[in-house]
């Protein structure tokens, strides 16, 4: 698997130690190695997300994905971006993660819900890439993606998360388990994150851009927004695509520059990185009509 220039990337990721080398480990493999597949896994991850009624009836109430999809995508995607290529002890970094932490602190979010979001960010492009990676995914990789989480939750204020790969995954699935039912909060935040892939696409070919996505649902997503199944023959053209896809990429060269913060769906942050600081994005204060008991206590913040 080694051998040829392809596997390049993968010769340095195995010399490298996936504790102490976690955040390199992880900038090749999602800047060099799976800039697409990351992208698309991350999306699903945050929609895995609002399955969670606590967290969807909070996205819901703040109003920010039914008035601006495009921005909190845009600064979600490049705050996040900004951490990985410049690493969250940089200068770029911290400004990313001051933030990420300023829109979090103002809001009353429970540490396990945190806690969750943060597990998606480590498990679904894992379980994205058994499906539709070109290669399968180094050990190193797998475990430089959980401990590069592990510093960033720390860096949020996330308290209790597991210092094992195997126990943190345990924990994403109980919670799940335990969490996923419908809510009509979900539906609603769900829907608006659907009409918001679909309008990246031209008009003729926004219904099979969301039929497409609703190919990709699990049942359990399905189940937890009251979305419809797409029909058979949809998944298995999408899926089949993306299998494709994978072994189209395997034939070309190693990438030469990184594609993190080189975001095409980014609508908000014209020509970004030029001209931005990870400071200029974020989201905006609560809303002055906002309920206070979505506000987190002066006491509570991180």
């Amino acid at each position: 698997m080694a051998g040829g220039g392809r596997y390049r990337w993968l010769r340095r990721i195995e010399a490298l130690d996936p504790v102490h080398d976690h955040h390199e480990i992880y900038r090749i493999s999602t800047g060099f190695e799976f800039p697409f597949d990351y992208q698309r896994a991350l999306e699903f991850a945050l929609f895995r997300t609002y399955c969670v009624p606590s967290i969807s009836a909070l996205l819901e109430a703040t109003g920010e994905f039914r008035l601006r999809p495009q921005q909190r995508y845009d600064d979600t995607a490049l705050l996040m971006a900004e951490m990985v290529e410049h690493g969250y002890d940089s200068p770029r970094g911290k400004q990313a993660l001051r933030a990420v932490n300023r829109a979090h602190s103002a809001y009353a979010i429970s540490n396990d819900d945190m806690r969750y979001v943060l597990s998606t960010f480590v498990y679904e492009p894992i379980e994205w890439l058994e499906r539709f990676g070109w290669r399968p995914l180094h050990e190193h990789e797998r475990l430089a993606a959980f401990h590069y989480y592990r510093a960033v939750g720390a860096r949020m204020g996330i308290h209790d998360v597991p210092d094992d790969f195997d126990a943190f995954w345990d924990f994403k699935r109980e919670y799940e388990r335990t969490r996923f039912r419908y809510d009509p909060t979900n539906e609603r935040v769900g829907t608006y994150t659907l009409d918001l892939f679909a309008s990246w696409y031209p008009a003729p070919l926004r219904r099979a851009a969301r039929l497409g996505v609703l190919a990709l649902l699990p049942v359990e997503l399905r189940t937890a927004f009251g979305f419809p199944a797409a029909p058979r023959w949809v998944s298995a053209i999408v899926d089949g695509g993306l299998r494709t896809r994978a072994a189209a990429v395997r034939l070309l060269p190693p990438r030469t520059k990184s594609k993190l913060t080189r975001a095409p769906r980014n609508r908000t942050y014209p020509g970004y990185p030029e001209g931005y600081q990870p400071a200029d994005l974020g989201a905006p204060p609560p809303p002055p009509d906002l309920d206070p008991s979505w506000l987190a206590r002066p006491d509570d913040r991180r």
